[in-house]
């Protein structure tokens, strides 16, 4: 039996005492060195470890660990990934709130202005998210490669790896590119969801833990076969959240997509699917300061046209493809049987 929480807090344990191994050199530099570590840990906290668990389990697939705890570390690398990418992200997004609490820019725009200092408030924010996404970016490199298992496995998993974090970026290029032309496509929004997120946050984790126990392309190539759809549902799960989502639960405002202004498929379905004249205002009310009823009534446009019962529709399609090929698939039967638990978890959250 796996203990998906004991999981968590071994992956929580692995990130801690990575941080505090680096900290200890870095408290030397001073108190604005300091805080910038204890910002590390708060990102890093909490969050569902999908993404550690998918490489934990891509290994599993494949073989059985001869050495867990330096997995864990390997499987928490991803998790340094994925927070610095919603460090930038929430930048990026203008997005003031992260798991019910301030984003980094806020957090440091708000310090600046409590302390009186010169300059703009706003851009040392900015500068404090760019400059801590790119440390938990490049200590997410150093976690994989210090992890403990042989280098020559470690080696092939961080092809991966590099792979991973260069489609993260250009994927969030695309996201950006696409938002500052205010155009709504559904082939574009899925480009910029599988590579902004579906890949990174099932196939490559996948990947990287089935190269860490040594598999060979063709297994590889099973896994994307079950991750990739698998993570365009997920994504389209979060998309859907982020319009429908519980406050209480997701620790974002509700709406939160709409006033970002996002682009996504969800929007972009909807679009097409609206008269002229609605269509014309949910296109020109994304990303503007929405009240409450005008959420509510995005919302009703959205769900009445459709679209919200066409991504529903997505999700099922996408998920039944990824749970066709890992029953077809050529691995270990206890690994099959908990990627279909993570599929599950994973299109069928609600937060």
């Amino acid at each position: 039996m796996w203990d998906e929480s004991l999981f968590r807090k071994s992956v929580e344990g692995a990130l801690v005492g990575f941080v505090d191994e680096r900290s200890a050199w870095l408290s030397a530099l001073g108190p604005d060195a300091l805080r910038l570590v204890a910002s590390a840990r708060s990102s890093m906290a909490g969050g569902k470890r999908l993404r550690a668990a998918f490489c934990w389990w891509g290994y599993h697939a494949v073989a059985a660990p001869t050495d867990p705890e330096a997995l864990i570390r390997a499987c928490g690398s991803l998790e340094l990934l994925h927070a610095s990418a919603l460090v930038h992200d929430d930048y990026m997004d203008a997005s003031d709130v992260r798991r019910g609490k301030p984003a980094t820019h806020r957090e440091y725009a708000d310090l600046h202005a409590d302390q009186a200092w010169t300059g703009s408030a706003q851009q040392y924010g900015a500068a404090a998210a760019i400059l801590l996404g790119d440390l938990l970016l490049a200590w997410s490199d150093e976690m994989l490669r210090t992890c403990g298992l042989p280098t020559e496995t470690v080696g092939q998993a961080l092809r991966f790896f590099d792979l991973t974090r260069s489609e993260v970026i250009t994927g969030q290029f695309l996201d950006v590119s696409a938002q500052a032309r205010g155009a709504s496509d559904v082939d574009v929004a899925m480009n910029v969801l599988r590579y902004k997120s579906a890949k990174y946050s099932i196939e490559r984790p996948l990947h990287i833990g089935a190269a860490l126990a040594g598999a060979g392309s063709e297994t590889l190539d099973q896994l994307t076969r079950f991750g990739l759809p698998l993570g365009e549902a997920f994504q389209l799960r979060d998309d859907l959240l982020g319009v429908f989502g519980d406050p209480a639960l997701t620790g974002k405002p509700a709406g939160d997509d709409l006033r970002e202004g996002k682009r996504t498929v969800l929007v972009a379905l909807a679009l097409d699917a609206l008269g002229p004249a609605d269509a014309a205002y949910l296109d020109r009310s994304l990303g503007t300061d929405l009240g409450e009823r005008d959420v509510l009534g995005m919302r009703d446009l959205i769900d009445g046209c459709g679209a919200h019962a066409q991504v529903e529709e997505a999700i099922a399609a996408l998920t039944d493809r990824a749970l066709a090929a890992l029953a077809a698939a050529d691995i270990d039967e206890t690994a099959r049987t908990h990627l279909r638990r993570l599929a599950d978890a994973a299109t069928q959250r609600v937060v």
